[in-house]
């Protein structure tokens, strides 16, 4: 039986070395996929991962268990992310990855899709996180935790310190962007003429994983 996060946490705190390697495992892609689309440079966000863990590992006799582990760890990765854009003084932008074989990334991701539809939906991802780039960085950080990493309105103000007000306006904000820009690049003028104002709005859809939960703005 799979144990929870919160019976490895208290396995770990008794000094079990092979629970919190349990842990990293289950949390590593997540806190890498976050830092990634936070600040958008592959060695970086493999820092930010590292150091996380790092963190969490030595601050764990200090964990409460007031909020979920996930939730802590979202919070040390959010906080080493902000410090590195401070520090670096730059915006982060994600590069999809250019190496790897498209037919190992059909079988692995839609076994079904096409090599022209996997080119088309990489080519939607990229337009979106192109624009991603351009936000500012609340927005973007909502965005990410919202659409990405399917965290409520509630979860994303705690972590982020804000009102859940705020949150909801940087979201609504930052997708507006994201939709107006969209629908600017000759690309999707192409791929939604005819189709309404339905178009951008399905663009960024496609865009994102299916891992959210749907929440009225």
């Amino acid at each position: 039986m799979t144990s929870t996060d919160e019976e490895l946490v208290a396995r770990s705190m008794r000094g079990d070395a092979d629970s919190f390697n349990q842990l990293i495992l289950r949390w590593e892609r997540p806190i890498y996929a976050l830092a990634y689309r936070t600040i958008g440079r592959e060695e970086d966000a493999r820092d930010v991962c590292q150091e996380t863990f790092l963190r969490a590992f030595r601050a764990l006799p200090r964990f409460r268990g007031q909020a979920k582990f996930s939730s802590w760890l979202y919070r040390i990765a959010l906080n080493l992310c902000r410090d590195w854009m401070r520090r670096e003084r730059r915006t982060g932008f994600v590069q999809p990855p250019e190496d790897g074989d498209l037919m190992d990334l059909v079988a692995a991701d839609h076994p079904s899709e096409s090599i022209e539809d996997l080119v088309a939906r990489r080519h939607q991802v990229q337009a979106v996180e192109r624009a991603m780039a351009r936000l500012p960085d609340e927005q973007r950080t909502a965005i990410v935790l919202k659409e990405y990493h399917g965290l409520t309105f509630q979860e994303i103000a705690d972590l982020m310190d804000c009102p859940l007000s705020t949150v909801k306006t940087r979201l609504y904000q930052g997708l507006s962007v994201l939709r107006r820009e969209l629908s600017d690049t000759p690309n999707q003028k192409a791929n939604t003429a005819g189709a309404g104002r339905e178009g951008p709005a399905l663009h960024l859809k496609a865009a994102f994983p299916g891992t959210r939960r749907e929440e009225p703005i």
